[in-house]
């Protein structure tokens, strides 16, 4: 599914650049067993493959703010588009809110 955090893929979700000598990466929102309602439900960004998804400093893989930043960016996006923070506690097991 494509995303609904981020409708514009050219440029990173958390820096802005465009990708260019960085090229962007699709970034799963909730990884895990919960990787697979990431794709289902559009929870997914754009990110700078190594600056900010994999190896920067404060890359989501490597820093737990960034990736608690992302969560509660899909959190609002999949309550703004599916339901109740109840229901999307129900689905993905914790409110990053």
């Amino acid at each position: 599914m494509k995303s609904i955090m981020q409708e514009d893929r050219t440029y990173c979700f958390l820096c802005g650049r465009n990708g260019y000598g960085d090229p962007l990466e699709e970034h799963h929102a909730f990884g895990g067993p919960n990787r697979k309602h990431s794709e289902q439900d559009g929870l997914k960004v754009y990110l700078c493959g190594n600056r900010c998804h994999r190896n920067g400093k404060n890359a989501v893989h490597q820093c737990g703010k960034t990736a608690d930043y992302i969560h509660a960016e899909a959190q609002k996006a999949w309550e703004a588009k599916y339901g109740t923070r109840e229901e999307f506690m129900a689905r993905y097991g914790k409110n990053y809110l």
